[in-house]
């Protein structure tokens, strides 16, 4: 969120102003009249576009402050409720622009887009003025030096009076990128104050989950009460989970495997009453039994959930331990398995999984040979 982006800028020593995050309107007051009294009250929640909706709102007074912070609190923006707002100072602002670090997958290396045209959706500004957009690429090997840092300043074509500052500035930012192991760095707007220096006021940080054995304090950016309660869940015991809005649920070994399995069954439910993939669940290389029973106990426990594909081609791990892992997780979980389950077992070992299966014979499983042919019986059977 803003408020805990800046802070990350503020352990960088980029140029920002805190301010106070608060949860109850009338803590607005108190913490509008440690800052001045006239104040800014800001939605913080993981999306852009607040200003656009509604959730940026000037205060002249605490009381005010308190009033605003009451309307932008519960607010639905784009499908984030808002929990919390940031009383930030007002300030002198002359100029707006726009900087943004991020990763440039298409080329394999970083890339900076800045413009001094800040204050709107840069998209926007690429859209109306493609020119005023500027777009640095930066070498992994080197990252930006004083020489990288002037030539995006160049191309920025930040005014005379800030360039200097503004150097100094984008390799704060950059140590901000690099060191927080940040997939995203964006500032909209960096501001030119009427004093003449550069602050941060606003800011959007992605972080890579993927080094966050290296940041223990990243845990604190976990927004765990606007998480889905399943994605939590099955975060806890370590699955590769992501919550979708259909009807199919979806367990697979592979991430590809099961982005597969998503298009097929999507393609399946367009003639079974439009029925869709309930879930991304990839349980990778380990289809245990205990493994199974948890990505089973997660799926089963979505209320939207009518059917259940599960899709696995033996490679590591084989079809006969897969199908055991099947058989002995129906048997954890007892009351809890009931809905049916089309299983495609397919690869290393898989006449002796499908044998382990049949001879299970449970009420709920059906084994179908292809891919294409277990996506239409689950969607058939979800949608029924």
């Amino acid at each position: 969120m803003e408020y805990q982006a800046k802070e990350l800028f503020a352990k960088h020593d980029v140029p920002v102003t805190l301010g106070t995050v608060v949860e109850n309107p009338d803590d607005a007051a108190e913490a509008a009249r440690g800052l001045g009294g006239r104040v800014v009250v800001k939605a913080q929640v993981k999306t852009g576009g607040r200003g656009k909706a509604g959730g940026v709102k000037l205060a002249e007074t605490p009381e005010e402050a308190v009033e605003r912070a009451r309307d932008i609190l519960g607010m639905d923006i784009k499908g984030h409720t808002v929990h919390r707002v940031l009383i930030a100072p007002t300030a002198d602002i002359a100029e707006e622009y726009y900087f943004s670090f991020l990763v440039d997958r298409a080329h394999r290396n970083y890339l900076c887009i800045a413009s001094i045209e800040g204050g709107v959706e840069i998209e926007e500004i690429a859209r109306t003025n493609p020119d005023a957009v500027a777009k640095v690429s930066i070498d992994p090997g080197t990252g930006v030096d004083d020489a990288k840092a002037a030539e995006i300043v160049a191309a920025t074509r930040f005014p005379e009076e800030v360039a200097e500052e503004a150097k100094a500035v984008i390799k704060k930012l950059w140590d901000v990128f690099i060191k927080e192991d940040a997939s995203l760095v964006e500032v909209n707007p960096l501001v030119r104050l009427g004093d003449g220096h550069l602050e941060a006021l606003d800011g959007k940080v992605t972080l890579d989950e993927n080094a966050d054995f290296r940041h223990e304090d990243h845990a604190q950016f976990e927004d765990k009460a606007a998480a889905d309660p399943l994605e939590a869940e099955a975060k806890e015991k370590g699955l590769n989970y992501v919550k979708l809005d259909g009807e199919v649920g979806i367990i697979g070994n592979g991430a590809g495997l099961v982005m597969s399995t998503l298009d097929v069954v999507a393609y399946a439910g367009e003639k079974h009453s439009g029925v869709k993939p309930a879930n991304f669940l990839d349980i990778g290389g380990g289809a245990s039994a205990q493994v199974m029973a948890n990505g089973l106990h997660i799926i089963l426990n979505d209320p939207q959930v009518k059917s259940v594909f599960v899709n696995v081609f033996g490679g590591i791990t084989a079809c006969d331990a897969v199908a055991d892992g099947i058989v002995h997780a129906l048997e954890m979980l007892g009351d809890e398995a009931n809905k049916p389950l089309v299983v495609r077992l397919d690869g290393n070992n898989v006449e002796e999984g499908r044998r382990i299966l049949n001879e299970a014979n449970h009420p709920l499983v059906t084994m179908v040979d292809t891919m294409d042919g277990a996506a239409d019986r689950a969607a058939e059977l979800a949608a029924k």
